[in-house]
């Protein structure tokens, strides 16, 4: 079983950044895949990046592309997604999910593990 606890949301203006934090209990942290994801009122879970376990390997949805950058320490046990540039779109409540077969996926249904959401609030 993995526990994983997200923070570093808040309320930022639009152009401003974040840095969000992914804890993950577990020796075997090192050996998974993790993804951000989002989710905004009335919407779907949507991707927004993943890391695979060694984090040789990122992936990012287009809207997010070259603003937001993913990465982790394993010996922390935490990933890490840094949102710069921010938008009133990416206003979300933002979660962080793991993959223990360590396979870098961009949907939800991919991931096992998930943590309980931090909220970022973009300000126009």
């Amino acid at each position: 079983q993995v526990q994983l606890v997200e923070s570093g949301g808040g309320l930022v203006q639009a152009g401003g950044s974040l840095r969000l934090s992914c804890a993950a209990s577990g020796r075997t942290f090192s050996t998974y895949a993790m993804g951000w994801f989002r989710q905004a009122p009335g919407q779907e879970r949507e991707f927004v990046a993943a890391i695979s376990w060694s984090g040789g390997s990122t992936y990012y949805a287009d809207s997010v592309k070259g603003r937001f950058t993913i990465s982790r320490d394993n010996a922390k046990n935490t990933v890490y997604l840094q949102m710069n540039s921010l938008k009133p779109e990416d206003t979300a409540v933002y979660y962080c999910a793991a993959d223990p077969t360590g396979r870098v996926g961009v949907s939800a249904y991919e991931y096992d593990y998930w943590g309980q959401g931090t909220q970022v609030t973009v300000s126009s």
